[in-house]
């Protein structure tokens, strides 16, 4: 789940951090405000920070992976927990100048000059020649009894993020589209011998899925699932009829839905983002360096990469603060030109 999932983002109104911290911000300009502060964010900031730029950092405190136990495929970091990882990160930037403070942006506007006042939830409003958008995407899940409450542990949708954790367990993949659904299983199938697809209503595998899945000794259940059993751990499926298939992972595709509320008043609105022809969810359009249509506003992450891994997002994260340095350098310059006149 991009080395693991989120739950729903909660509302802003859910901190009292944000209000604690506005008051020693109001009124501060930056060079760059960075709204989100996981790897995309902190990298981001990293960069810029050691470019000698002013940077702040407004973090709600609530990563997609927050669920989640550990970090995988990260190269240097395998295994770390998130809260980890981005405890050392705050850590780095701010040894190079840059400040955090928690809390969530209301919204950003543009001024007659040029900054964008960038509001913060509770009251008080900062100012930024340039901002970086980093907050992600929260996973949405489908209305099955029980999929919340393990998800990130037990419920999962990505092999590369955890399929090491469950190898050789029994898995069970829940259909939301058949197409999807198959391709789920064949390749969860890769990490254990005893995986079962339940079609929960998706419909029936034409032939030639049929024969695939027989071939890899796939077993499919029909019927619909009724909810996701165990406490403390899971522990099985619950169909519709009563019984339970005993499971100890269960996979379902969530689909991704872009933090993105913050920017509408910029005119920025998140697009219908693909898989092949399945739609996977929402995310923001930018060009290769990160930059939207809306000059001065880059976003880096899952925000405009939603199936990025977290050390994806990082690599993000950097490439687009220097892409956004170069921009302030340019700025800087024709100021200086015109300062000679």
């Amino acid at each position: 789940m991009n080395n693991a999932t989120g739950n729903q983002a909660p509302q802003a109104t859910e901190t009292t951090q944000a209000a604690q911290a506005q008051p020693a911000l109001a009124g501060e300009t930056y060079d760059v405000v960075v709204v989100g502060g996981g790897a995309a964010g902190l990298s981001g900031a990293l960069a810029l920070s050691r470019a000698r730029r002013s940077v702040l950092v407004i973090d709600g405190g609530d990563p997609r992976n927050a669920p989640a136990g550990h970090v995988h495929n990260y190269l240097g970091r395998e295994g770390t927990p998130p809260t980890e990882l981005y405890a050392a990160g705050r850590s780095e930037i701010e040894s190079y100048g840059a400040a955090v403070a928690e809390g969530f942006v209301a919204g950003i506007a543009r001024e007659d000059g040029g900054l964008f006042a960038v509001e913060l939830t509770g009251g008080g409003l900062v100012r930024a020649r340039r901002v970086l958008a980093a907050t992600g995407v929260t996973d949405v899940l489908p209305e099955v009894p029980g999929l919340r409450e393990h998800w990130g542990t037990g419920v999962l949708h990505c092999p590369y993020c955890h399929g090491w954790e469950v190898r050789d367990q029994a898995i069970g993949i829940l259909a939301t589209d058949l197409p999807t659904a198959v391709h789920q299983a064949l390749m969860w199938r890769q990490w254990s011998a005893d995986v079962v697809l339940f079609l929960n209503g998706t419909g029936e595998p034409d032939a030639a899925q049929a024969e695939q899945l027989a071939a890899r000794g796939i077993r499919v259940v029909p019927g619909g699932v009724a909810g996701i059993e165990g406490q403390d751990r899971l522990t099985g499926v619950r169909l519709t009829s009563g019984e339970v298939e005993a499971r100890d992972a269960v996979v379902v595709f969530s689909r991704l839905s872009a933090r993105a509320d913050y920017l509408a008043g910029l005119g920025i609105t998140p697009t219908e983002q693909f898989a092949g022809e399945t739609p996977i969810g929402t995310a923001l359009t930018v060009n290769p360096m990160g930059a939207t249509d809306i000059p001065g506003v880059y976003a880096a992450g899952n925000l405009a990469a939603p199936m990025a891994q977290v050390i994806g997002a990082a690599s993000a994260g950097l490439m687009t603060a220097a892409a956004i340095n170069g921009d302030l350098i340019m700025e800087d310059t024709a100021l200086a030109v015109a300062a000679r006149a």
